[in-house]
């Protein structure tokens, strides 16, 4: 499914959660494949990107934290030599997407989009230190249930704020009663919006 790296036009990186394989996310670009689109998703040792809550001290999910931010970077920038950052697209649910706002937050730049299905910028508090540059109006995608057993809803608004301070156009939904998954009514929202 989806384009080669060197014949794509655009590229979308999906980030597994906790205890999923890659394939799991992976089922996501059925819903996005245009023909025109390279499709990645990395995995995790056993699955799991670090050992505990994002809501722990950084220094207590390291040295996997490190690794994970490290893969994630990385692959952005091995993409980024065939398409511009602003034809990439970056996918994350639950610690996936605790992954994909860290990791874009620190080095912000425009985007094609991201999308935060269930997540948050990662420490016991938010070290607003940590995040430089500007995403220059990318779309940023955040969601959450109104009472996810893994995600406060305070982190996910936190995220969102500190988000649109760095200068992401981000669009919140919340979702009463929603478990820990991620709905078709948040990936057609975000394939309108990113996509039109």
């Amino acid at each position: 499914m989806g384009a080669p790296l060197k014949d794509a036009r655009k590229a979308i990186i999906l980030i597994h959660g906790r205890g999923a394989p890659a394939e799991d996310i992976m089922s996501l670009a059925g819903y996005f494949d245009d023909g025109e689109t390279y499709f990645v998703a990395p995995e995790a040792t056993q699955f799991t990107w670090y050992p505990k809550s994002f809501l722990m001290p950084e220094e207590q999910n390291q040295p996997w934290l490190g690794s994970a931010i490290n893969v994630l970077s990385s692959l952005i920038t091995e993409i980024e030599e065939i398409i511009p950052f602003q034809n990439i697209y970056i996918m994350g649910f639950s610690q996936g997407a605790c992954l994909s706002a860290e990791v874009t937050s620190r080095s912000a730049r425009k985007y094609g989009g991201i999308a935060v299905f269930t997540g948050g910028l990662i420490g016991s508090e938010i070290n607003e230190s940590k995040y430089n540059g500007n995403f220059n109006g990318t779309k940023v995608y955040i969601s959450n249930g109104d009472n996810d057993p893994h995600i406060p809803l305070q982190r996910t608004e936190e995220t969102a704020k500190i988000m649109t301070s760095m200068g992401a156009e981000v669009l919140k939904e919340l979702f009463p009663g929603r478990p820990h998954t991620i709905n078709l009514v948040e990936i057609e929202k975000v394939k309108q919006w990113f996509f039109g």
